[in-house]
C-alpha cells in the first residue's frame, strides 16, 4: 500500500480553509526542468502577450499534458474532488520584474458562471516554476471564503491588473494568507475562494503553472464553451462530458 499524497488531516484542513500548501516538491528535478523548458518556449513565442497571459497552453503545446495527466498531482486532487477527474484548464501565470500586474481579488467561480453545472469540486494545484514570495507577489487568499457564494463584481483597471474585474470593495487583506513557495512545490484552493495577488516590483520574476481540475459529477456546457477542450484525467465521466479523449 502506497502512502496517500494528502493525509486525512490535510484533506479536512483543505475542506475547512479553501486552500492548502504543498512544501514538498511535486516533480523530480528533470521533470521540473522539462516543464520549464516548456514554460521558457511558450514565453519566447507569445509575441506581443503580455506573460501573464500564457492561457491554456497546453491547447497549443500537447507536451503539457504528461503534466497534466500525470500521477504526481492527480494524486493530490483525487482526495480533494473524488477519484473521477476532468482536467478542466492550465495557465502560465508570470509576473515579470518590476512590472507584473496585479491580480485583482476574485473567486475563479465567478469567471467560469454558466460554463459548468457546480464549482464545489474544482480545484487548482498552483506549482511554483520561481520561488513565490511577498516580495515578488505571491498568491494570497481569504481563508474559508470558499463557502460565501458568489461575490458582487466592479470594474477594475485592466492596464494594472490581470483582470478587467474584481471584487465590490475588495476583500479583508488582514486575513489574507500568503502563499510563500519555492521552485518545485505547490498549493491547492478552490475554485470558489477569494484570492489574488500584488503587483511584482521587485527585480524577480515570479512564474506559476495552475493546472485545475474538476469531478466528472459536474457536467461542462459544450454550448457554452465553444473551442475549449477537455479531457478525462482519471475514473469515469459522470455526468456526460465532451471530453476530447473518451
Amino acid at each position: 500500500m502506497t502512502q496517500p499524497a494528502l493525509t486525512e488531516t490535510e484533506v479536512e484542513f483543505y475542506r475547512s480553509e479553501g486552500y492548502y500548501l504543498h512544501k514538498k516538491p511535486l516533480f523530480g528535478a528533470s521533470r521540473m526542468a522539462e516543464l520549464t523548458a516548456i514554460f521558457e518556449e511558450q514565453l519566447a513565442q507569445k509575441g506581443a502577450k503580455l506573460s501573464d497571459e500564457l492561457d491554456t497552453p497546453h491547447f497549443r503545446d500537447e507536451r503539457l499534458l504528461s503534466f497534466l495527466l500525470s500521477d504526481e498531482v492527480l494524486d493530490l486532487v483525487e482526495p480533494i474532488i473524488g477519484p473521477h477527474i476532468g482536467l478542466w484548464s492550465s495557465h502560465f501565470i508570470c509576473k515579470d520584474p518590476y512590472v507584473g500586474r496585479a491580480t485583482p481579488w476574485h473567486e475563479d467561480s465567478a469567471y467560469w458562471n454558466g460554463r459548468l453545472s457546480a464549482f464545489d469540486k474544482i480545484v487548482t494545484v498552483w506549482l511554483a516554476l520561481d520561488r513565490s514570495n511577498r516580495e515578488n507577489g505571491c498568491m494570497r487568499v481569504i481563508p474559508g471564503t470558499h463557502r460565501g457564494g458568489f461575490s458582487e463584481y466592479e470594474e477594475a483597471d485592466a492596464g494594472r491588473n490581470l483582470f478587467a474585474t474584481q471584487i465590490k470593495g475588495g476583500a479583508d487583506e488582514r486575513k489574507a494568507v500568503y502563499f510563500e513557495l519555492e521552485p518545485g512545490e505547490c498549493s491547492l484552493h478552490d475554485s470558489r475562494i477569494i484570492h489574488g495577488a500584488e503587483p511584482n516590483t521587485s527585480p524577480h520574476r515570479r512564474c506559476g503553472y495552475t493546472m485545475r481540475y474538476f469531478s466528472t459529477e459536474a457536467r461542462v456546457y459544450p454550448e457554452r464553451n465553444p473551442g475549449f477542450k477537455i479531457w478525462l484525467a482519471r475514473g469515469r465521466d459522470i455526468a456526460g462530458n465532451p471530453f476530447v479523449n473518451v
